[in-house]
């Protein structure tokens, strides 16, 4: 069974990282603030600017109280029949150091089929990694190819999005720990029918989609009969790239695309793409949604959405959590944007499993481990060079 620990290297705050990406020594740590202070002065200046534009400090507290908050639960021990003998991977080869900053915040997003029950937590349809960096003040998205080929702790190796079926948030999150190296924060889940609610949230999106794009969701609407519930975009067939309007139920078809043969078995529905293309679409929706915010919205309209929202998301973010990232939201969507998926360009290629599965295999896992350290800690991992297709949004 693989073995993995909590033990993390903190590059904020320890030089121990060069060990692990390369021997060039760093300036030594300045000396951490007072985090408490900073919060409880953030938390004043948020009531007050609250009580100034009439929400209130009751108002606020009651957008808290309505998120669902769920602990992470103790890993629970895996079925004997399910159990094998398998390699684990993490930061270095032979070790189990995750990799953390406290000026780095790592939130694992998850979007989820169904809604989990007691029995089943349904499939995660994505996983992406919003990191929070404060340092060089950007907002980063890497994503996670669901065919991936990783090691599960308990369960042998299997497609990496099969440990949220197998366990949840929990057995997720230790998923990619142990793979990748990263500490994973916090996360925050949200299924398919709460998406299209968070969208009509926030008053839809508008976005800007290809010729292709806006026929596969029109295309998605006709074969699942959706017409009652929403409308097919109205285009122009000349134009290979327009903006369009999206409300929650044409949003969730954008952000699931990775085209299709003929769908719904009608031949004139076939559209090019793969998984690749629905991540970057996912990456593309998250990134509009903050520009759109960031143009147009004001501190008290990101209560008002938070207010919504809050019932759709379970997280395990606490109130005192939560507070400190609203209290700096207006400085946080201000932030540039980049983005990553992973593996990265040449440590990988495609394989297919005894059973018939075909799968993404990584065949340089120090490689990707580097890249993404690079990509979400920048100068602080030494030693080479991301091969991330990150690009700052504009």
């Amino acid at each position: 069974m693989a073995k993995y620990n909590d033990d993390f290297v903190d590059i904020s705050s320890s030089a121990d990282v060069n060990k692990l990406y390369g021997s060039e020594r760093r300036s030594a740590p300045k000396k951490r603030k007072n985090k408490g202070l900073g919060r409880r002065i953030f938390v004043l200046v948020l009531s007050l600017i609250m009580l100034l534009v009439g929400s209130g400090l009751v108002f606020y507290y009651n957008v808290l109280d309505q998120m669902n908050f769920k602990e992470l639960e103790p890993l629970a021990p895996a079925p004997t029949s399910n159990t094998s003998e398998t390699t684990t991977y993490s930061v270095q080869s032979g070790g189990a150091t995750l990799l953390s900053s406290d000026n780095v915040l790592n939130i694992l997003l998850f979007g989820q089929d169904t809604p989990a029950s007691a029995e089943d937590h349904g499939r995660s349809d994505t996983t992406i990694l919003l990191s929070i960096d404060n340092v060089n003040k950007k907002l980063k998205l890497t994503s996670f190819q669901r065919d991936t080929y990783v090691s599960i702790p308990g369960y042998g190796d299997n497609k990496i999005n099969s440990a949220f079926t197998f366990g949840g948030e929990r057995l997720s999150i230790d998923t990619i720990e142990t793979n990748f190296g990263i500490k994973v924060d916090k996360y925050a889940t949200v299924d398919f029918s709460s998406f299209r609610q968070v969208i009509e949230a926030l008053g839809g999106v508008d976005i800007e989609l290809t010729l292709e794009e806006i026929k596969y969701i029109n295309a998605q609407i006709d074969v699942n009969d959706q017409t009652d519930v929403t409308s097919f975009l109205q285009y122009d067939e000349t134009k290979e790239k327009q903006m369009m309007h999206l409300d929650g139920y044409q949003a969730l078809w954008y952000a699931r695309d990775r085209g299709e043969e003929s769908l719904g078995g009608n031949p004139d529905y076939s559209f090019s793409g793969d998984d690749w293309d629905r991540t970057s679409r996912q990456r593309n929706l998250i990134q509009t949604i903050i520009k759109n915010l960031r143009e147009d919205a004001s501190l008290t309209e990101l209560v008002s959405i938070a207010n919504k929202i809050g019932p759709l998301v379970t997280t395990n973010l606490k109130k005192g959590d939560i507070t400190f990232l609203v209290s700096n939201m207006m400085t946080y969507i201000g932030y540039d944007m980049e983005e990553m998926s992973l593996p990265t360009l040449g440590h990988w290629r495609y394989g297919t499993t005894n059973d018939g599965q075909s799968v993404i295999v990584i065949d340089d896992w120090d490689g990707v481990r580097k890249d993404v350290a690079k990509f979400i800690y920048e100068d602080s991992v030494s030693g080479g060079s991301s091969t991330s297709s990150s690009a700052a949004a504009q």
